[in-house]
């Protein structure tokens, strides 16, 4: 079969619950049978696509339009203190030419929630919630203040955070080894 379109896919495993949700309108049911609601994401496919690329470290993601349950177990999670460090998961459905899923989706990017500040406005008559999420991914731990020096130490430190049952993280142990050199660049004359 032919991929004729795609859907973008944002899964957030709450403590409480799993969120699923869609850009796009209605409920939507994948090929293993969940239901993803729909939502809007405002100015997000930009930040999406360079998460995606791997050129952003940290994720912003504003839906507005959610279900007002969805927003409600979000409000309640978040006042609980459940919410902060809940993995997130963007994920991509390939569909053929009737929108039907073909295979299983994609994922993406994975990170953790950093803050999620949400907002209620009125409508006519009815209340839209619009959620701001903060993502962070593995690698906004890698970032540093400009004109300091990354430490194997400190690598170290951050990567048994992020990965307890990997081996520690090697990025950086040459970097002691380098405090006292100087390079030189060769001459040509």
């Amino acid at each position: 079969m032919t991929i004729k379109s795609i859907r973008v896919l944002v899964r957030f495993d709450f403590p409480t619950k799993t969120m699923r949700l869609w850009d796009g309108s209605g409920p939507y049911m994948d090929a293993d049978g969940e239901i993803w609601s729909g939502a809007t994401l405002n100015d997000g496919l930009d930040q999406i696509e360079s998460a995606l690329n791997a050129e952003a470290s940290t994720l912003t993601l504003s839906l507005s339009g959610i279900a007002p349950e969805i927003a409600d177990l979000a409000y309640f999670d978040l006042q609980a203190g459940n919410v902060i460090d809940s993995p997130v998961q963007i994920l991509i459905q390939p569909c053929d030419q009737w929108d039907q899923p073909i295979g299983p989706a994609e994922v993406r990017f994975t990170g953790a929630i950093d803050n999620m500040p949400m907002d209620d406005t009125v409508s006519g008559d009815q209340i839209v919630s619009t959620v701001m999420l903060e993502v962070r991914n593995r690698f906004d731990l890698r970032t540093l203040t400009s004109g300091s020096v990354l430490s194997d130490v400190d690598q170290r430190a951050r990567s048994a955070v992020l990965n307890p049952g990997a081996p520690s993280d090697r990025f950086a142990e040459r970097i002691p080894g380098l405090a006292d050199k100087s390079i030189v660049w060769p001459r040509y004359s």
